[in-house]
């Protein structure tokens, strides 16, 4: 299956394209990037499972344009392309408040890169905060393997500011500004006291 970027590049997805990764023991922060969305995703299986919150991963939209049908049982995607960028990456409901939140990481030590967010994204954090919603991004530092919670009004104040030729936030700001949360087994991220505690004290 080919899938089309906005930006035109493709990326094909067929077995015949796909090349084994080579064993190896390094870590890789790639790894880490998946391990941060598998982090967040078990931890809101465990919020739902135990009736804590109601908190899942938004879909990246796709487009579909042709689908073959070897069988009248089965149809396989040939070709697809990712529509624009989804706004945040989580929403859900918690204690009857809505909740949206996006999760970046970095391997950098001492700041994190505003690049990673975008437009849409900040606008999207905007009109929730607009509506008295809940709304925040969780940073990790791949590094130190340390994740904060910040609220989205200080993101948008160091986003704004990138006119200005900000183009970070220092770890020193996420750390006077955000909350720590406390890395766990089970779950793994556990957030909800850190929401408790900046959003229901």
């Amino acid at each position: 299956m080919t899938i089309r970027y906005p930006n035109g590049k493709r990326f094909e997805t067929s077995p015949k394209s796909r090349k084994l990764p080579k064993k190896t023991n390094e870590i890789t922060y790639s790894n880490r990037g998946m391990t941060l969305e598998e982090d967040i995703n078990t931890t809101n299986e465990w919020y739902l499972e135990t009736g804590k919150a109601v908190i899942h991963k938004k879909p990246t939209p796709v487009q579909i344009v042709k689908v073959d049908y070897p069988k009248r049982s089965a149809a396989v995607i040939k070709e697809a392309y990712f529509k624009q960028a989804s706004t945040t990456d989580y929403n859900g409901v918690y204690k009857g408040r809505y909740i949206d939140f996006e999760a970046k990481e970095t391997k950098n030590k001492t700041s994190f890169p505003l690049k990673n967010f975008h437009d849409h994204q900040v606008k999207h954090m905007k009109e929730v905060l607009s509506q008295q919603g809940i709304c925040f991004i969780l940073l990790r530092f791949s590094t130190t393997d340390e994740v904060y919670l910040l609220d989205a009004t200080h993101l948008i104040q160091f986003y704004e500011q990138m006119a200005d030729s900000r183009k970070s936030i220092r770890k020193s700001d996420v750390e006077r500004y955000g909350h720590l949360i406390k890395i766990g087994y089970h779950p793994r991220i556990d957030y909800l006291p850190i929401v408790d505690e900046v959003y229901f004290s």
